[in-house]
């Protein structure tokens, strides 16, 4: 069943209007000047192997997309309000896991956080993690979520499934989910690259999906029009955004996350597609042949190469999108759209166990 029919659409504009108004309201993120994060000793590479460590420790803890997402989110709106030291920055990374773990997952799902602080080799204490886990709520005035750009990337990619289905009618191996799951890890990309933090998440989710559909159909620019009015993105913005992603997308600048179920993978040649751009720029598609034969070092695999879909497997984000896109034969095709009320922006938040 697809996300069709008039009241879906008005449904999908009100989630996207309720994620535009938290993100305006609470969106923060920290400047980097003079090869450092402004006022700190924190290096733009400190910053990318921070991002990349949670998101391994995510995958290790089979944390959903959101959970990381929202991590991500903390992590900035902190480092934008304090002055944190490189020295407190595995702590502050691990604590702002749990609290983006405690918003998103459900109890049962959440390690204690001894057992957090044991696995993920973070050399802080139960204790240590407590302490900053207050520190960070009191900081940001314990209003922790917003909308991210994971909850973008959701809305904008069901908008365009339900308005244009026969998408993916050419891929026969791809479904809504597995393009969903394949969109996530060049979202993941673009998060651990410091160039992007100065886009908000909606504009940043937005470029993800107007670079596919300009791969996947000639037809693209009336959809993205659409899109860039509902999602009320400056076009000079949406512009830049999309030329630095189409260039960290490329193959050579690639950057790895953690997927233990994929040790290596094969890209192939993509064709490139017909411009008709009038107010927007050319942008490069990637068109070059890339092999990996060899398993990639460490247990990483590149996000940024495009996969071709036909070979495509699932993956540690597949089971949860299938609900998504109610592809697993549960009814109600998009209703794990979470509709948070403004009235209760965050959960209330409890210190975790440490037994």
């Amino acid at each position: 069943m697809k996300c069709t029919g008039p009241s879906e659409g008005e449904r999908l504009s009100f989630l996207l209007e309720n994620a535009l108004t938290r993100e305006a309201r609470i969106w923060k993120v920290p400047v980097f000047q003079n090869f450092t994060l402004k006022g700190t000793d924190i290096t733009p590479s400190n910053y990318e192997k921070t991002v990349l460590w949670i998101a391994e420790l995510s995958s290790q803890f089979q944390f959903c997309s959101e959970t990381f997402a929202m991590a991500i989110n903390i992590l900035n709106r902190l480092l934008a309000s304090v002055k944190a030291q490189l020295k407190y920055l595995r702590c502050i990374a691990i604590t702002c896991l749990i609290l983006g773990a405690k918003t998103n997952e459900e109890d049962e799902v959440i390690p204690s956080v001894k057992k957090l602080a044991v696995r993920s080799g973070c050399k802080c204490s139960p204790a240590e993690i407590l302490r900053m886990e207050r520190l960070i709520l009191d900081k940001l005035q314990w209003d922790l979520y917003t909308a991210t750009s994971m909850d973008f990337l959701n809305i904008f990619h069901t908008m365009v499934m339900s308005n244009r289905p026969h998408l993916l009618n050419g891929l026969p191996q791809m479904n809504p989910s597995r393009h969903a799951a394949f969109l996530t890890k060049q979202l993941q990309h673009c998060m651990a690259r410091h160039q992007l933090l100065q886009f908000k998440g909606s504009t940043l989710a937005l470029v993800i999906i107007t670079l596919e559909l300009e791969r996947l159909t000639p037809d693209w620019f009336p959809a993205i029009t659409d899109l860039l009015k509902k999602a009320q993105v400056n076009s000079s913005e949406f512009i830049h955004c999309k030329e630095l992603v189409d260039q960290h997308l490329q193959p050579s600048n690639a950057v790895y996350i953690f997927n233990p179920a994929n040790p290596a993978i094969q890209a192939h040649p993509e064709e490139e597609l017909p411009y008709c751009y009038s107010e927007l720029k050319n942008s490069s598609q990637i068109s070059s042949k890339v092999t990996v034969s060899q398993p990639v070092p460490a247990a990483f695999m590149p996000t940024s190469i495009k996969i071709h879909e036909d070979s495509m497997e699932a993956d540690e984000f597949y089971d949860g999108f299938r609900h998504l896109y109610n592809e697993d034969g549960l009814t109600g095709s998009c209703n794990n759209l979470r509709q948070r009320e403004s009235s209760s922006p965050c959960p209330p938040l409890q210190p975790p166990e440490i037994d």
